[in-house]
């Protein structure tokens, strides 16, 4: 069982007042996108989650050990279908009390069986127009640990993109035991 739009809307006002309590740590891991509503709409958009579902659309966050400075993380955002992979890589950071994950993607890749077909540098955005997540809520219980609110002990994830679009995602298995 994993959270409906209502319930969603309700962890988002409480976390607009006092935050998530989200951490980089609780982030780490890969997501894979379950649901996504449109902005204002209580009802899933079926088709556009369907055809990402059917994409394996992912996002995989890591920690980063780069020169970026600061608390950052790897960030990978990809979809595929088959043997064939388009993904874009790059790094984000919390800010914010919510808190707000703010990233950017430097490098698109298409890969076919892991291999690189094409590789492209990408332009920094503008940094007033910058992407992010502004996080709502998790459930990350431990093993056979039931969130009290869903009743799941599959660990899901939800957001705010900038857009204004609600997405949820469900952790990949054997990733609930980081």
């Amino acid at each position: 069982m994993i959270p409906e739009a209502q319930w969603l809307l309700e962890r988002e006002r409480r976390s607009r007042r006092q935050g998530s309590g989200l951490s980089e740590a609780a982030l780490i891991g890969s997501w894979r996108l379950e649901r996504i509503w449109s902005k204002g709409s209580l009802r899933p958009a079926a088709f556009g989650a369907a055809l990402l579902r059917g994409l394996a659309a992912r996002l995989q966050l890591a920690p980063d050990h780069g020169e970026e400075g600061g608390e950052t993380m790897r960030m990978v955002n990809s979809v595929r279908l088959g043997a064939l992979e388009l993904r874009f890589d790059g790094v984000g950071r919390l800010q914010g009390r919510r808190p707000l994950l703010v990233f950017s993607f430097d490098r698109l890749r298409l890969l076919l069986g892991g291999r690189v077909l094409i590789e492209r540098a990408l332009p920094p955005p503008d940094p007033l127009r910058r992407p992010f997540f502004a996080l709502i809520a998790a459930n990350l219980p431990g093993p056979g640990e039931p969130d009290p609110a869903t009743g799941t002990s599959q660990g899901w994830l939800a957001a705010r993109g900038r857009g204004g679009g609600l997405a949820l995602w469900r952790l990949e298995a054997g990733e609930e035991t980081k």
